[in-house]
């Protein structure tokens, strides 16, 4: 303990104070997950998605939760609790008796005996928390939206493939039957040639004008704001204690990108699995008909295919010889004998997951390639972010999948970036 807080105390002094990503040590940085022992886990976001997931991962006998990480003191310390009593309660031999929590996730990420990380903080701490987590050597669980940008989606997976590690991202629809059935059907030719496929979600995000609240103290504000650009506390951001709802920071687009990003990260991203584009995307993106509209934007991908975005939530595939909708839950189809059909005589099959976390945790023992990778993550985003800028910008764009850039003279590439506040600095995280 000693040791740990005398390096707490040298980040606090040298890099912290100065709101740059400390410099981690580089013995840390090839730690492997021994295969004779649990996998050791830390929580850095302990909000209502937090506690979800560690929950979750409290009950298995392969995994030991031994630290949690938030910028609020009450989260943190009663996500610290959970932990401590779970094990004190239904804990067998070998589980931990101490749970540590800190408010800072670099330190976290200094502990050599923590083999990953799950992060479940805010959009806009994505892809920071991601890429020193993964120049730590932890294997990483990271909730979606998966970035913030698309220049910090490439960014990302650059760095997870140059540390070899593995990286889940927590599009968990993948991992259901419903939404394998109707991507392997569509694969597979069920539906004839498909030419369009709607996807229900909520509409872009806009810019934030909440106005100032008082703040009690437990809440370290400048942290959790991190690369975001300085505003004033409120409460519809950062609620504070241990609160049961979903923070609306996501609707806001210095911290997140609105219900396109939201449930588009799980409705675009069955679109992208039943087009077969986990590695690609579009290549033309329509705006809606009338500014101003929170619906009707059009991907275009190379073979014709056309992604409407439109109201509502779900995803339906048409086809030449039928349709498919799906949403959780629920499938439905034309003709209804695809429900029954069986997938195993298909030729292409796509990965089976039955357990999102399950599949990540196998993954880490594996070394194989889970089946939301940092790619999937990031090409998913990626369209979600090219359907949020064409309702900013109500202009047609368009997109090169391959280089990731916008053709000249339809579109700006400069929107693919953000700028950041201080230090946090997407290149100088990246190169560090």
């Amino acid at each position: 303990m000693k040791a740990t807080l005398s390096r707490r105390t040298f980040l606090r002094r040298s890099a912290f104070a100065a709101a740059m990503p400390a410099l981690l040590p580089s013995r840390i940085w090839g730690a492997e997950v021994a295969p004779s022992r649990r996998i050791h886990l830390g929580f850095i976001g302990n909000g209502t998605q937090g506690r979800y997931l560690m929950g979750n991962c409290l009950n298995r006998p392969d995994v030991a939760v031994v630290a949690v990480c938030d910028v609020d003191s009450s989260r943190r310390n009663n996500a610290r609790n959970v932990v401590e009593q779970h094990y004190a309660k239904k804990g067998g031999p070998g589980s931990p008796k101490v749970c540590s929590a800190y408010s800072d996730f670099r330190d976290l990420l200094l502990r050599s005996d923590i083999d990953a990380v799950v992060i479940a903080t805010p959009d806009h701490w994505h892809t920071f928390v991601g890429m020193l987590a993964a120049k730590a050597g932890k294997d990483i669980y990271c909730e979606k939206p998966l970035t913030q940008t698309i220049h910090e989606a490439r960014a990302l997976v650059e760095t997870v493939r140059k540390h070899h590690r593995i990286f889940q991202v927590g599009s968990m629809q993948r991992s259901s039957r419903e939404f394998r059935r109707a991507c392997q059907l569509v694969r597979n030719g069920a539906l004839g040639k498909v030419h369009e496929i709607h996807v229900g979600v909520g509409g872009p995000g806009r810019w934030c004008d909440l106005p100032t609240e008082a703040m009690e103290p437990g809440l370290d504000w400048n942290m959790w704001l991190g690369p975001a650009p300085w505003r004033e506390y409120n409460s519809v951001l950062a609620p504070r204690g241990v609160h049961t709802h979903f923070p609306n920071w996501r609707s806001y687009r210095e911290y997140g990108g609105g219900m396109v990003t939201d449930w588009g990260a799980h409705h675009f991203d069955i679109a992208q699995w039943g087009l077969g584009m986990d590695e690609s995307g579009p290549v033309e993106i329509i705006p809606a008909p009338e500014p101003n509209s929170e619906s009707g934007v059009q991907l275009v991908y190379a073979d014709g295919t056309v992604v409407k975005h439109v109201t509502g939530n779900g995803i339906t595939f048409f086809g030449s010889e039928g349709r498919i909708y799906v949403n959780r839950g629920k499938f439905e189809s034309t003709p209804e004998t695809l429900v029954e059909t069986k997938l195993a005589n298909h030729k292409i099959q796509l990965y089976e997951s039955n357990d999102h976390i399950g599949d990540w945790l196998h993954c880490i023992e594996t070394r194989k390639r889970p089946i939301c990778d940092v790619e999937v993550g990031a090409r998913t985003v990626s369209v979600c972010h090219l359907v949020n800028l064409a309702y900013w910008n109500n202009r047609r764009l368009r997109w090169d999948p391959k280089h990731e850039q916008f053709l000249p003279g339809f579109g700006d590439n400069a929107w693919l970036d953000r700028l950041y506040r201080g230090n946090w600095n997407l290149d100088r995280v990246r190169n560090a």
